[in-house]
């Protein structure tokens, strides 16, 4: 059985551009279908947040506000409510081994630009998995998570490597707009990174060795199963 640690955001908030507090919290669908997902293949599924903080759901989410239906608002509920336990009790990030891990899993919604793209347990935990090859997948703005991770010398340790992220042009026409306190897929390039997206709300997953990313909520499915068949070819 693989075992998997999805790394979720503690954030409640995001400051933007102009200082002003945006309330913020995981994307549920990233969450939900993406457990539910990996669980089904029969990985075990543990989450950790920093410092072992409760997780919030982004409102936004759960609602027509985020182009989300009551129907799937519903399913997505429900399934959160069946993982309730492991969502109020999450692992510390700095009490984590990445040698206990197959695979590391960072689902988005905004709130991980507010704290794991600038924690620094995240970012030893990461340059070690990948070291170690462990599959590393993040999906949408989870992937502002890989910031966290640099050399001794300042720079990007995912440098040179092919991902997506949340498009600028989704930030845009969905997200944040020009009031997002940066543009993700914009600053990945600035540091580095060889970013590929597909077209705005189109479920898209890029896969470089053992980094698998996922572009939006809608690559939330393929993103897991990009994961497992990464993991099933170790």
């Amino acid at each position: 059985m693989s075992k998997i640690l999805m790394i979720v955001s503690a954030a409640d908030s995001l400051e933007l551009a102009d200082g002003s507090s945006h309330p913020t919290g995981f994307w549920a669908e990233e969450v939900a279908a993406s457990h539910r997902a990996l669980l089904a293949a029969g990985a075990q599924v543990d989450i950790a947040t920093p410092g072992g903080a409760r997780p919030t759901v982004d409102a936004l989410s759960l609602d027509a506000r985020g182009g989300v239906s009551e129907a799937d608002a519903q399913e997505f509920r429900a399934y959160l409510d069946g993982i309730s336990e492991q969502l109020s009790h999450p692992l510390a990030l700095s009490e984590v081994e990445p040698a206990d891990y197959d695979a590391i899993y960072i689902p988005g919604g905004h709130a991980p630009m507010a704290d794991l793209a600038h924690d620094a347990d995240l970012g030893r935990l990461l340059k070690e998995a990948d070291a170690r090859g462990t599959v590393v997948a993040a999906l949408c703005h989870g992937v502002a998570a890989l910031l966290s991770a640099t050399t001794p010398d300042g720079d990007f340790a995912f440098a040179g490597r092919t991902l997506t992220a949340f498009s600028d042009a989704e930030e845009n026409q969905g997200g944040l707009g020009e009031n997002t306190p940066y543009f993700l897929e914009g600053l990945l390039r600035e540091r580095g990174a060889v970013v590929e997206t597909g077209a705005p709300w189109s479920d898209t997953v890029v896969v470089d060795g053992n980094l698998v990313t996922g572009q939006n909520p809608q690559s939330s499915v393929t993103t897991a199963e990009a994961t497992l068949k990464a993991l099933a070819g170790r």
